[in-house]
């Protein structure tokens, strides 16, 4: 993988989302899509330093470029995860500053750490030198009474000065009071024209957008705007193929589309060998949900994979029969 796989494609990239990018995500959302980036869920540095929890870098070769998103505030610790991330063949690894969650709070990182950029820019200018790959950060545009006006060029001065040359931006504040994170995804008002400000401010700088996305349309208005980049969350989980599908044909000038019914054919070897190694059918198929959202039969799909999955001895079998009832009510709708 070229050292700038993970810049180019940046281009669009799937956000890191706790409980859902884990490696059976990514690994369908590759199927999908060659060129887009994905992000790991978060991992905290400690977990990996203290906890040895290495298991958690685990991911398929199939999925790069893919980038593994580390949380902390400690700058050798992450160092030394990003050392850990960057050993296992991460080709980027990302610094969250962007998460609300109280757990994320209490152990002083995340969406916190707006708050603080002198030790943000201490944190990356050491994973930084520990590492030969790309180290971006995520942030929000500030936080609770901030003024992001005031705090977003700051702070990313501060990382700039510190070596880091790209960034996602969730246009959003946090509030870290009064807002449950879920709250924090949708009540904060989104200002886009601040983050395309910043590029302004900060032209050599590569800026994704974040926040509120839900198709590829909007992804190439903000391209087509100046920003170098486009980050996609709940929409490209929810309905996948919508996001990812068109993705390399209309955001890479490359390739050609893909159909959600051959990514099914193709995690059905990939769910025999995770049964296989003692895993469970909805640790997959959980993923795999909404890959026809919006079309005839979805509603069954959805209903068959959701209650059939953790069935004791559910196989891939079941996701076949899905698939095959799915593609029948579609044929018959088009006979009429």
């Amino acid at each position: 993988m070229p050292h700038n796989a993970a810049a180019a494609a940046a281009r669009l990239s799937i956000a890191p989302m706790m409980d859902w990018t884990d490696r059976h995500c990514r690994y369908l959302h590759r199927l999908l899509s060659c060129q887009t980036l994905l992000y790991t869920e978060m991992v905290t540095a400690p977990a990996l330093v203290r906890g040895g929890a290495v298991h958690l870098l685990e991911y398929d070769v199939s999925e790069h470029p893919v980038a593994l998103q580390l949380g902390g505030s400690d700058p050798r610790e992450l160092a030394k995860a990003a050392k850990l991330g960057a050993d296992a063949g991460y080709d980027e690894i990302n610094l969250n500053v962007g998460c609300p969650s109280d757990r994320v709070q209490s152990g002083s990182f995340g969406a916190v750490l707006m708050e603080q950029p002198a030790l943000v820019a201490e944190c990356v200018a050491e994973m930084i030198a520990a590492v030969d790959v790309d180290v971006t950060v995520k942030c929000r545009i500030g936080v609770d009474d901030q003024n992001p006006q005031d705090v977003l060029p700051e702070f990313l001065a501060r990382v700039i000065a510190a070596g880091c040359t790209r960034v996602s931006i969730h246009a959003r504040k946090a509030w870290l009071q009064g807002l449950s994170p879920k709250e924090n995804r949708d009540i904060p008002p989104l200002d886009y024209p601040l983050v395309q400000k910043m590029k302004e401010y900060f032209p050599n700088l590569h800026i994704s957008i974040n926040g509120g996305i839900t198709s590829l349309d909007q992804a190439e208005a903000f391209l087509d705007s100046g920003l170098d980049g486009v980050m996609i969350g709940r929409a490209a989980y929810h309905q996948p193929s919508d996001i990812l599908c068109q993705a390399d044909r209309r955001i890479f000038g490359t390739g050609a589309d893909t159909k959600p019914e051959d990514a099914v054919m193709a995690m059905i070897p990939y769910i025999e060998a995770h049964l296989v190694s003692g895993g469970r059918l909805n640790q997959i198929t959980r993923h795999m949900l909404g890959l026809f959202a919006g079309r005839p039969g979805a509603r069954g799909w959805r209903r068959a994979l959701s209650e059939g999955a953790s069935k004791p001895g559910a196989g891939p079998e079941l996701v076949l029969d899905a698939l095959d009832q799915l593609e029948t009510l579609a044929a018959r709708q088009e006979a009429v």
